[in-house]
């Protein structure tokens, strides 16, 4: 089984569609959360997302627009919250709130959550990635540091596709992963896809978003 995965998406469409487009033909796609913030198209994410019926977990910017909050000494974040409250509509939202912390699937091989096993909130870097995460499964998927990585352990893998949307590991492209399971193993292949930073620059502007969201995204950063 060739699975697509990734993660992060934060509102860019374009990106989004970048992937879609370049991701060979799979037999499932899984998301790591954060599907929402940042970015200009909350809704149309969304929407994708859920016409492909893609099994989702719930990120930190998901849970704050889900919990009715929002971030507080992050001005882009806490723009792209308010942004995707007034842009969802009542069946996208209600998908949002209705995500779970974590997803097994694919008969218990790949579990998916958005930051760490057993620590909600905390950013699981490469360089913390070994075998004590593993729970049994062959694939453990994290997103939320924007960092695309993988690492084997004798027990499984441990894989961040890094953010389709907003990409901080110096490279602009937007960035994701296939991963076959196979009755003989798991192999990881990490992916990235250029995109139009020009063209979400100018509907961050359009939307009134903080320019630092658009400035980031040309650095990768």
């Amino acid at each position: 089984m060739r699975v697509g995965v990734i993660s992060d998406v934060h509102a860019n469409r374009v990106a989004l569609d970048a992937v879609f487009e370049d991701m060979p033909d799979v037999d499932a796609l899984v998301c790591a959360g954060d599907v929402i913030g940042y970015n200009p198209w909350p809704a149309e994410c969304v929407a994708a997302l859920r016409e492909r019926d893609v099994p989702t977990v719930m990120g930190n910017h998901d849970r704050k627009f889900a919990t009715d909050s929002n971030f507080r000494g992050n001005g882009m974040a806490s723009a792209g919250i308010t942004h995707a409250k007034r842009e969802l509509s009542d069946a996208q939202g209600a998908w949002v709130r209705a995500l779970p912390r974590e997803r097994m699937l694919f008969d218990g091989r790949l579990k998916v959550v958005h930051d760490h096993p057993t620590r909600q909130d905390h950013y699981t870097y490469p360089e913390q990635f070994s075998a004590d995460l593993l729970g049994g499964e062959d694939v453990l998927v994290l997103g939320h540091t924007h960092v695309q990585a993988h690492e084997a352990f004798s027990d499984g893998v441990v894989l961040n596709p890094g953010s389709v949307g907003q990409p901080r590991d110096g490279d602009p492209r937007a960035a994701y992963a296939l991963v076959e399971l196979a009755e003989s193993g798991v192999s990881v292949e990490e992916r990235r896809v250029e995109y139009d930073i020009d063209a979400v620059a100018d509907a961050v502007r359009e939307a009134d978003l903080p320019k630092s969201t658009a400035s980031r995204l040309r650095e990768g950063r």
